[in-house]
């Protein structure tokens, strides 16, 4: 099959999605410009800081088209083959992802710009906030953990000969070294706008290329910053411990900007390449593996010694959470209710903003998955997705560069993956600050740094106690707990709905239905970790800290979280139901 029939197909789905379905739902708001957004109100100019449509969307998206989008459709591709993973990816992107963002991002701005835990303070009370809170939390810490170890296996490798090159080029020196200077160049683009105010014009004119030549520079300077994988993990960790105590406008927006082209740039190449280069699907539209799991009795696998979730995969539920946000994600409500509801300037910014950029995203996971189309099973076996990404990018970019740029190719592509990471790990902490501010209720600067030293502080533990290889394990309980989160947040919105006397049925079916996937992904993962502490296997074969102990800890703590939350989230549904019932009957 042609992978450009299929893409154009899948490109057009998603157009129509935007303009029907987007629409639909955005007139469930009535957004409406002469409501005066958070941003605007306060404007303090470090959190609250009113931002143009075209910049925040750049930002926005960088933010949370991360690892999960690229890592996780590639991951599922090569467990169960491409036709499921793409089916979930545009059903899920329109009817349950971009609407989960844009509805998240619409009850925060019209809460103060609070968190989604915070609307459910106001909503159904001090207990549920909590322990919505606290999931959060817990939630965050796997994203930092899951991405940062992904973020620094891009680092590090061996140099490699490439094929009809006669040079020795460490493709993951050249990523960090460009990963840096971008960073670097962010930093600059965030003094020069604070001091000379430039027209947004100006500033894509001159940083965006400048960007490039940052990966130019990266692929020259390859040798300079080869460091151990554990090394990485400080130091990335060190970067968003910082970068989440800065002003928005120092680091945090600049960065979002030029993300935002770097990732229009590698959607760019995606489409590009794939008009241009001819070429064919190579992978199985379903794996042996997932249709075996089909069987009722395939879950019964999960009971033997030395299995686990990644190695013996189920079509459902895993699928879904492995794919993760390529089709719904409750991380994109932080993003939503945590940095971006605090930028939004008017309301009607909403709907590009927040339905607009999951359709996006959905698109760079097509794009992600194409990059494994196009190999052949055995081509595919054993690679990270983080390299099956970057060459499939470098595949694209060299149909119009030809094979003497491959290192600038090469390098573009795997420091795309990377970009997008950072934007996500430095928004994820600030949240992790934000959150546990609200929390315990402390404010000011040591609190804040307090915050944001515990936000990494338990990832960088996990990072430095657990087999660097174990991503997979830690990627599959932060697919669902993502997931799980994203459902919670969708049940948050359906209690203001109803508080408000509006319909809520597009979001409570959505909420429904990923909850349920979610809590039996969760409830395996659970098991399986129950079942090692019952072997006594609490470390792997290399001495380092089993992670399904550590996931099966956090899944109980999540499920019993969740279950708070539900709970009181039916307690005031049926105590509305009785205050409505009592009103009418006091009436007659």
């Amino acid at each position: 099959m042609s992978l450009l029939v299929l893409t154009i197909i899948v490109s057009m789905v998603l157009i129509a999605g935007y303009f029907t379905y987007g629409r639909f739902i955005a007139r469930q708001y009535a957004l409406d410009d002469a409501n005066v957004t958070p941003a605007t109100r306060v404007n303090d100019g470090v959190d609250f800081v009113p931002t143009p449509r075209f910049y925040l969307l750049g930002q926005h998206l960088s933010a949370i088209a991360a690892a999960g989008p690229i890592a996780g459709p590639i991951l599922a591709c090569s467990l169960f083959g491409w036709g499921p993973c793409l089916l979930w990816i545009v059903l899920g992107v329109i009817f349950i992802g971009a609407v989960h963002d844009l509805s998240a991002l619409v009850a925060s701005v019209r809460h103060g710009a609070g968190s989604i835990a915070e609307v459910a303070r106001v909503h159904l009370g001090r207990r549920a906030f909590v322990a919505l809170a606290a999931f959060i939390w817990l939630a965050l810490l796997y994203v930092i953990t899951a991405f940062t170890q992904i973020t620094a296996s891009t680092f590090v490798g061996a140099s490699e000969e490439l094929a009809g090159l006669n040079t020795t080029f460490n493709k993951g020196g050249a990523v960090a070294m460009s990963s840096v200077l971008y960073l670097l160049l962010a930093l600059v683009m965030g003094i020069v706008t604070r001091l000379l105010r430039p027209p947004v014009w100006v500033l894509a004119l001159v940083f965006v290329p400048l960007t490039l030549g940052c990966v130019y520079a990266g692929s020259k300077l390859d040798g300079v910053l080869l460091l151990d994988v554990r090394v990485w993990y400080a130091l990335i960790l060190g970067y968003c411990f910082v970068a989440s105590l800065i002003p928005v406008w120092l680091l945090q927006q600049p960065r979002g900007f030029l993300g935002g082209f770097v990732l229009y740039l590698a959607i760019g190449v995606g489409l590009a390449g794939i008009l241009a280069g001819g070429f064919d699907i190579q992978q199985p539209m379903f794996t042996q593996a997932a249709l075996d799991s089909l069987d009722p009795l395939a879950a019964l696998q999960l009971t033997q010694p030395g299995t686990s979730v990644s190695n013996t995969p189920m079509l459902i539920p895993f699928l879904f959470v492995t794919i993760a946000c390529g089709a719904c994600s409750g991380f994109h409500g932080l993003i939503c209710g945590g940095t971006t509801s605090k930028q939004v300037a008017k309301e009607s910014h909403c709907h590009s903003i927040g339905y607009g950029a999951m359709l996006l995203e959905g698109l760079v996971a097509v794009i992600a998955l194409a990059t494994i189309m196009i190999l052949t099973p055995a081509q595919s076996a054993g690679q990270a997705p983080a390299r099956v990404y970057g060459d499939g990018l470098a595949q694209f970019l060299t149909v119009f560069l030809g094979p003497g740029a491959f290192l600038f190719c090469a390098t573009f592509g795997a420091m795309a993956f990377s970009t997008f990471v950072f934007d996500t790990l430095d928004v994820s902490t600030r949240l992790g600050r934000y959150l546990l501010s609200e929390l315990f209720g402390a404010r000011g600067r040591a609190a804040g740094v307090a915050a944001s030293a515990a936000t990494v502080g338990v990832p960088l533990a996990m990072l430095l106690g657990t087999d660097p290889e174990g991503y997979r394990l830690f990627w599959m309980l932060f697919g669902t707990s993502n997931q799980l989160l994203a459902s919670l947040t969708l049940l948050g919105v359906t209690i203001w709905l109803r508080s408000t006397g509006r319909a809520c049925w597009y979001v409570f079916w959505p909420c429904v239905v990923v909850g349920s996937i979610t809590l039996w992904a969760l409830a395996l993962q659970f098991f399986v970790g129950a079942r090692d502490v019952w072997l006594g296997a609490f470390t792997t074969p290399g001495g380092a800290v089993n992670p399904a102990i550590i996931n099966a800890l956090v899944a109980a703590a999540l499920m019993g979280l969740a279950g708070v939350f539900v709970v009181e989230a039916f307690k005031r549904r049926h105590a509305g139901r009785a205050g409505a019932a009592n009103a009418a009957s006091s009436g007659a």
